[in-house]
């Protein structure tokens, strides 16, 4: 996927699909519209499911679909990813970092993002008792925090789970998605 698009289709907030339990958290299905490259990207669940989950539904309204930058951060194929990409129409980064039912902790530096410029970065994380598990699936936190390149994210990914986040540069407009 790095080298081209495929077609996936992330965003069940529900958590169901063909009448069983996605082994999923809401963070990563939310992580998966950065992670993969899709440029043509549609909300897969049911109309419900978004006004059931209106944060974390925010996320997949406000997401690019196409990308002028990409950076992999780290990964290893088959476990766990972490990616950078520009909005081509904006001045917006977003993040996603995915993995498989290991959980992990790590740090993400933000030197991907424009030096000498404030961000507010819209995160979307699994919550401390998220995991692969009935009701854990659903358990997400969304904040706000103001970072620059020089900063440090801490990323925890649950088991099956993912971190969001869309880093809007202060002072700028965001560009709204319909």
């Amino acid at each position: 996927m790095l080298a081209g698009p495929m077609d996936y289709t992330p965003g069940v907030l529900s958590l169901q699909g063909n009448n069983q339990e996605i082994a999923s958290t809401q963070a990563r299905q939310l992580a998966l519209y950065v992670v993969i490259y899709s440029p043509i990207q549609m909300a897969a669940d049911l109309i419900e499911n978004y006004d059931k989950y209106p944060g974390p539904f925010q996320f997949i309204k406000d997401v690019a679909v196409d990308w002028s930058d990409t950076r992999v951060l780290n990964g290893e194929p088959g476990d766990f990813a972490t990616i950078a990409r520009k909005d081509r129409n904006s001045e917006t980064w977003f993040l996603g970092s995915v993995t498989d039912e290991n959980g992990r902790t790590f740090d993400v530096p933000l030197s991907f993002l424009d030096a000498g410029r404030t961000y507010t970065a819209e995160i979307y994380r699994d919550g401390p008792k998220a995991g692969l598990s009935g009701g854990a699936r659903f358990d997400i936190v969304i904040e706000k925090k103001t970072v620059t390149a020089g900063d440090v994210l801490p990323a925890r990914l649950a088991p099956g789970g993912g971190l969001a986040v869309r880093f809007v540069p202060q002072g700028a407009a965001p560009k709204k998605r319909k």
